[in-house]
């Protein structure tokens, strides 16, 4: 059975860093994109990164761009996401999401079949 298990997930003061962790069991990041959602007290699930299977090209919302990093290793089928610069408003639960969602459907939920239970990123100011 294939699953996702994200760690790393942390309080952290304003103008931190964290690295947020995924572990794949039961099936192989190197035949899948990957990504990161986020969700916000109050709010709906958004996105945040994502690395397509593909050619590896990487994605990213605005308001991360540039302060987070998506990367992963096949060898240990592991995921991560590299955040700098935290600020306040990256206080959310992050979700590690798998699939093969077409281009147009990368920055989706609806394009990733598996997803894990979520990590707590709490940024105090």
């Amino acid at each position: 059975q294939a699953q996702l298990a994200e760690s790393g997930g942390a309080l952290v003061q304003a103008g931190g860093s964290l690295r947020l962790s995924c572990a794949a069991s039961g099936l192989a990041f190197s035949d899948y994109s990957m990504a990161w959602f986020r969700r916000a007290p109050g709010k709906e699930r958004e996105f945040v990164a994502a690395r397509r299977l593909s050619g590896g090209h990487t994605y990213y919302a605005e308001d991360v761009k540039g302060r987070f990093t998506i990367s992963r290793d096949t060898a240990k089928n592991m995921g991560y996401l590299q955040m700098d610069k935290l600020t306040p408003e990256d206080t959310a639960v992050y979700y590690c999401a798998a699939g093969v969602p077409i281009l147009s459907a990368i920055r989706t939920s609806n394009g990733y079949r598996y997803w894990g239970q979520g990590t707590q990123v709490t940024v105090s100011s």
